[in-house]
């Protein structure tokens, strides 16, 4: 996740395997499930996972809530990492990450899941695989970017996601381009960069990456699957 090297992926709000399939063998570098803002169940997530892990396309999870058993689920079936919305504190953060961790953390472990091999890896490997996770929290609030700098303090919290969305509600505006919220975002991708973790930004569009990346963003998710469906869809029709 570290390090300068820009990461492109997209949102996924479609439950179909074969979508990600597609996206793994166009080279993307990752994608994110929207289980926020998409219908998806866990048995629809598990199978989502295996086609990405059939491809070797790292999957995250956009998750709806943060519940104990939400994370445990999606970290259970093996998804490489979460992206969490609506991370308002410090706090938020502690208690999320702990819920992530089986050391000093309050995960409960079986080995029996695909992301323990289906308990061929042993208490041990499994235990430090499952403290490895990624968790990138999703800052969209006045008071996510208040507290900002102590989220990404926070050990186990591996980046910043500017949510330029719901960021300008709570500035009471519609325009994820608004001067209050590009500032905003400015001043996260700032922090992100100053404790060296990773600044990520939901773009509608790959031509917008330059001027992101150089407020300091290198994870970019990019539309959706049915964005890209959407604009192809209209090309033809062009």
């Amino acid at each position: 996740m570290h390090g300068t090297t820009h990461q492109i992926g997209t949102f996924v709000k479609t439950g179909a395997p074969q979508i990600i399939e597609i996206l793994g063998g166009a080279g993307l570098h990752f994608a994110v499930i929207d289980a926020e803002h998409a219908p998806f169940d866990r048995s629809t997530l598990d199978i989502m996972v295996i086609a990405a892990r059939s491809v070797g396309l790292p999957l995250f999870v956009r998750i709806p809530d943060m519940q104990a058993a939400t994370i445990q689920s999606a970290l259970d079936l093996g998804v490489s990492g979460l992206l969490v919305p609506h991370v308002d504190s410090g706090d938020d953060a502690r208690r999320l990450v702990a819920r992530t961790r089986f050391l000093d953390g309050e995960r409960g472990f079986s080995s029996s899941p695909r992301f323990a091999g289906y308990g061929a890896m042993g208490m041990k490997r499994a235990v430090d695989a499952g403290n490895s996770t990624t968790v990138i929290c999703q800052i969209e609030s006045r008071a996510g970017c208040a507290a900002a700098r102590e989220i990404a303090d926070v050990d186990g919290v591996a980046g910043l996601f500017v949510g330029r969305a719901d960021l300008a509600l709570s500035f009471g505006l519609t325009d994820a381009r608004a001067p209050d919220v590009m500032r905003a975002t400015v001043d996260v991708l700032a922090i992100a960069r100053d404790v060296g973790k990773t600044g990520g930004v939901a773009l509608g569009d790959a031509r917008e990456c330059e001027e992101f990346a150089q407020m300091g963003a290198t994870w970019f998710v990019i539309g959706s699957d049915q964005s890209l469906l959407r604009k192809g869809a209209l090309g033809l029709m062009a």
